[in-house]
């Protein structure tokens, strides 16, 4: 099957309507039983083209679970000069760590020994195989056993969205009770 396909087939089997929700306004999402809605930004709208690429060519859900695993992943394969995918994969880190600790870091190791789409031309991308994507970005592979670079990594990312979180809690709060 040819990616544009594949990506057609996969807005269809997650009710993203035609064009993926990418001309949306903004984005609702779930968090249980809490409603989130987000701006769909230019920069997201980018950076979310390949996000649903990555999700067909490793095969991770669109659960919570499965955004968290290629939160990991993106992190772990790196996001290049995509700002919003690196602030949104933080995020998908964060509750990954909490939820699914050892799911995520498989999903980060996974990441560091395969290649994603980030900085790559779409259009071309769309017609390609799945296949033929898979083995070129290596997500057809076993994951290895994680060196200690990549357990190391995985702290040093995984810290980085706790301490955001917590400094602008800690911020905010501190602000609360000095008023």
């Amino acid at each position: 099957m040819i990616v544009r396909d594949a990506r057609a087939q996969y807005f269809e089997d997650n009710n993203f309507g035609l064009d993926g929700g990418y001309g949306d306004k903004w984005v609702k999402l779930k968090l249980g039983p809490i409603p989130l809605v987000i701006p769909n930004t230019a920069s997201r709208k980018v950076a979310v083209r390949y996000h649903d690429l990555h999700h067909i060519v490793t095969g991770y859900r669109t659960d919570w679970v499965g955004e968290f695993e290629i939160s990991a992943w993106e992190i772990g394969s790196g996001c290049k000069d995509m700002l919003a995918a690196w602030v949104l994969n933080w995020g998908g880190m964060m509750g990954g760590i909490y939820l699914c600790p050892r799911r995520c870091l498989q999903a980060y190791v996974r990441g560091c020994n395969t290649q994603n789409l980030y900085g790559h031309e779409l259009d071309p991308l769309l017609e390609e195989t799945v296949g033929d994507l898979r083995e070129r970005m290596g997500t057809h592979a076993e994951v290895p056993e994680p060196s200690v670079g990549e357990r190391l990594g995985w702290l040093a990312w995984s810290a980085i969205p706790q301490l955001v979180l917590f400094g602008v809690l800690g911020g905010g709060l501190f602000w609360f009770f000095s008023s």
